[in-house]
């Protein structure tokens, strides 16, 4: 298994989770660009936005009501979030298992990077 997020999932490597169910996990990100920088990931193995299908229309809203509850529990409902998918390199996906940024705690630019 070489994907990152499958071994973190897996529990070969440790993570700093802050939600786990049985279609995703949550955690913070390592390399934080806010107060708050969890990554939301589905525990299926989907390498890009690219590789989603109509089957998985459920599993992708669940992951935005997801950080939006993450957002609510840290006191960001109100005040403002980002959410994020970057979908390959030239985008910033570094780990190709998909995964949702959420983002918060300081003014976000616009536009983005």
């Amino acid at each position: 298994m070489d994907c990152l997020f499958c071994r973190i999932i897996a529990g070969q490597i440790p993570g700093n989770f802050v939600h786990q169910d049985e279609t995703m996990v949550a955690i913070k990100d390592v390399n934080p660009q806010a107060p708050l920088h969890v990554l939301i990931i589905p525990r299926r193995h989907i390498a890009t936005l690219n590789d989603l299908s109509v089957e998985d229309d459920a599993l992708v809203g669940s992951l935005f009501r997801r950080a939006a509850a993450i957002a609510k529990e840290h006191g960001y409902d109100e005040r403002g979030y980002r959410t994020v998918f970057n979908t390959n390199g030239e985008a910033g996906q570094s780990v190709f298992h998909i995964h949702l940024h959420l983002l918060a705690g300081r003014g976000l630019e616009w536009p983005p990077g």
